[in-house]
């Protein structure tokens, strides 16, 4: 039986970020920081913390069920769950069959994939090949999401006033109509001699956890700032370009610009060289912080729920993330 041709196109995107707000000045009463200090050095002016006993697959599904709902289905109609996170709920099984079962699913295929805060690229490009390239699937759920706070050292100020929770989602479905392609194109990358500048160094079977991990406090979040910084920029910079020229396509042909949400001196860096004027660019991470892979899903929805996109409008987005990972993606809604 011939296969028949088929495109992805984005039914609809949620989100969902804890309710409980961290002010800066609230972190100030905990460190040696203030608001002026940490807006200065990454713009970020307060973040979501979960719930006591809110984890990872409890925000996921919050942001599924958003998607879902405004994609006019039902959880019963999705036929595949992926889900990109490096805060798991636990070793195994993976995050995404607790996201299942919470959904009230059964038998469908589930999974989790670790990008870290390349997330939602490469989701999308999950998302578009087994949908284009089988006819297994109608409805794909995609969900980015991570509780950060939960490998936060809320002693380093240079990494504790960065990360915030929150999960992002969307129906990606299968349509033989080209015209309804949401997905144009997707670019992935990795650098793995570079996996010092962003990592969590135990409870792997490198250093499996004990009394020491804990102790030296390897189970929290690592970061080389001033590398990090550079490799983003530069990173992201040219992946931008790279899908950009390759579908004949400039800023111009781009009615906005969503890049991961890290730090406001980054995007503002790659928006000058980039030359994207500012109404193209959409900014979260004031109110957010790093969000880790969902931070472009978030702020995508953002933007759809102020009502700026509308049908038609072409998306760049670009993420960088630990390992280092990276991807671009041209989306069209």
């Amino acid at each position: 039986m011939k296969k028949s041709i088929r495109f992805a196109k984005i039914s609809a995107i949620g989100s969902y970020v804890p309710e409980k707000i961290l002010t800066n000045d609230d972190l100030s009463k905990m460190i040696d920081t203030s608001d002026e200090w940490i807006q200065a050095r990454t713009g970020i002016r307060e973040r979501r913390i979960a719930a006591d006993g809110q984890i990872t697959s409890d925000l996921c599904v919050e942001a599924a069920r958003a998607a879902i709902k405004k994609a006019g289905i039902s959880a019963e109609d999705v036929d595949l769950i992926l889900v990109g996170t490096i805060t798991s709920d636990m070793p195994f099984p993976s995050t995404a069959v607790f996201v299942q079962s919470k959904l009230g699913l059964q038998n469908i295929p589930c999974f989790d994939y670790n990008v870290a805060c390349s997330g939602t690229q490469y989701g999308i490009a999950l998302a578009n090949a087994l949908l284009t390239s089988s006819d297994s699937y109608k409805n794909i759920l995609l969900i980015c999401g991570d509780k950060m706070t939960s490998v936060v050292d809320w002693n380093d100020r240079a990494t504790c006033v960065l990360l915030g929770d929150g999960a992002g989602a969307a129906i990606f479905s299968a349509t033989e109509k080209e015209e309804e392609n949401s997905v144009i194109d997707v670019l992935l990358g990795a650098d793995g001699k570079l996996w010092e500048l962003l990592h969590v160094p135990a409870g792997g079977s490198s250093e499996p956890a004990s009394v020491k991990t804990i102790e030296d406090g390897k189970h929290f979040f690592k970061m080389k700032g001033r590398d990090v910084f550079r490799e983003a920029i530069r990173i992201m910079e040219g992946c931008a370009r790279e899908i950009l020229q390759r579908n004949g396509m400039t800023v111009a042909d781009i009615d906005f610009v969503v890049l991961h949400q890290a730090n406001l001196r980054i995007i503002e860096a790659l928006q000058e060289r980039l030359k994207i004027p500012d109404e193209k660019v959409c900014i979260t991470v004031d109110k957010y912080g790093n969000t880790s892979g969902s931070s472009c899903l978030i702020a995508i929805d953002t933007f759809a729920r102020s009502g700026r996109i509308r049908s038609g409008s072409k998306i760049l987005s670009v993420g960088f993330g630990a390992g280092l990972t990276w991807g671009a993606a041209i989306l069209k809604f």
